[in-house]
């Protein structure tokens, strides 16, 4: 079993292997076309596995990894801390759904969001 670790280590880790670039924007655009590519491996994955009977399960688990890879690449990136990153949408999403989520509030516009 792979040990446990924070998401300073992750993120401090996925600089180590990522791949340097000299043109930064040929390393942000690897970066959000490689997150694409796995987020669309993960649907595929669920798609056969639930439309096809196709169990796909391992398949999931292992791009959403590669997601979550890509999301600390473009983190380190632009230089945010992947911590507070995901600190912000807790955020948002608390004063969005102060009671957990409702059909209701999922309605709302962004722009009603923006307004307040």
């Amino acid at each position: 079993m792979p040990k446990k670790i924070n998401l300073e280590e992750y993120q401090k880790f996925v600089k180590i292997v990522s791949k340097k670039f000299d043109n930064p924007n040929e390393e942000i655009m690897t970066w959000g076309l490689g997150i694409s590519g796995e987020a669309g491996d993960v649907a595929s994955c669920i798609k056969k596995t639930f439309a096809h009977g196709n169990d796909q399960t391992s398949g999931i688990r292992e791009n959403i990894g590669d997601t979550f890879w890509y999301m600390a690449a473009i983190c380190n990136f632009f230089g945010w801390d992947i911590e507070d990153v995901i600190g912000e949408n807790i955020a948002k999403l608390e004063e969005r759904y102060p009671k957990g989520f409702t059909t209701e509030k999922a309605k709302r516009k962004m722009t009603d969001w923006n307004e307040k």
